[in-house]
């Protein structure tokens, strides 16, 4: 299944996408409140309560909704660092050992369709496509051969990074949570529907023109190996979030670099996962952003 989180006139709902639309499963009577909520439900191993429901559900176009990330309130945003060999490569560094962790805050992610805000402090702003992995079951100390049983399913990510800022110390942490500066979604599809997640092949173009290009088997660590050794630093709850981090092709690597700028499109897609498309906006004197 496709799950998904939007607003329809001004209410935020959930539900699942289908060929005819979105179905508001969260508008049914008794349905959980959000999609974290479902999340335990929708991974449990027999599906067919939420399937039964998906025909009473109302029936929305999909253009007619603003879509959020999937996960609109995860408990956590963990990101990966230098996790894929092409980005190693390019930067010059060395394979790290252990997974180079840092957080994001849900305020500085927007869904599909929504602008993408290049900062007034900064114009380094740089795209970085990534896959999504949302925990659906709670786990700590997670094997590696259980890992993936944990997974609610995928998502594509666009780690947007502010790059001078990220390089301001040691820890990247400031340049990667500028608000609205990184993007999530489209959907969340289920590890079921996912299928073999190293198989598939990830694009982003900035403006049609490709950027990064690569299988997902290119991880340096992947997705199990990543969830069992963030459980063992932190429970993991249904709906955190990891972003395993990026391929090569990233910016600021390229000679000049090439950053994001106002009025461009910038698209992350992963097979089967959908494709995840921002605009850039400037920062607007005095707005607030939440």
């Amino acid at each position: 299944m496709k799950l998904v989180s939007f607003v329809s006139r001004g209410r935020a709902s959930w539900g699942v996408v289908t060929p005819e639309g979105i179905r508001d499963v969260g508008a049914m009577p008794g349905a959980a409140p959000s999609l974290k909520a479902a999340l335990p439900d929708l991974s449990a191993p027999d599906l067919s309560t939420i399937a039964a429901a998906l025909d009473a559900a109302p029936l929305l176009p999909l253009a007619s909704v603003s879509l959020l990330p999937p996960i609109p309130d995860p408990a956590k945003i963990l990101c990966v660092g230098l996790n894929y060999k092409s980005h190693i490569a390019e930067t010059g560094r060395e394979a790290p050992r252990y997974p180079m962790l840092f957080p994001r805050y849900p305020d500085s992610l927007v869904g599909s369709g929504a602008a993408l805000v290049r900062p007034s402090a900064s114009h380094n702003f740089d795209f970085e496509g990534e896959l999504a992995v949302v925990i659906g079951k709670a786990g700590r100390h997670i094997a590696v051969a259980d890992a993936l049983g944990h997974v609610a399913g995928y998502a594509c990510f666009n780690d947007g990074s502010i790059r001078d800022w990220q390089r301001h110390t040691t820890q990247f942490l400031p340049g990667k949570n500028f608000a609205h500066s990184g993007s999530f979604g489209p959907w969340l599809v289920t590890a079921d529907e996912a299928g073999d997640i190293g198989a598939l092949h990830l694009e982003t173009r900035l403006n049609g023109e490709v950027m990064q290009r690569a299988r997902l088997d290119d991880l340096l660590l992947p997705a199990a190996e990543l969830i069992a050794y963030i459980s063992t630093m932190a429970p993991l709850q249904p709906g955190d979030v990891i972003a395993t981090g990026t391929t090569g092709g990233v910016g600021l690597f390229r000679d000049p670099p090439v950053w994001m700028k106002p009025g461009d499109t910038i698209t992350v897609e992963i097979e089967r996962l959908g494709t995840l498309v921002n605009t850039i906006v400037d920062e607007e004197p005095g707005v607030a952003r939440g």
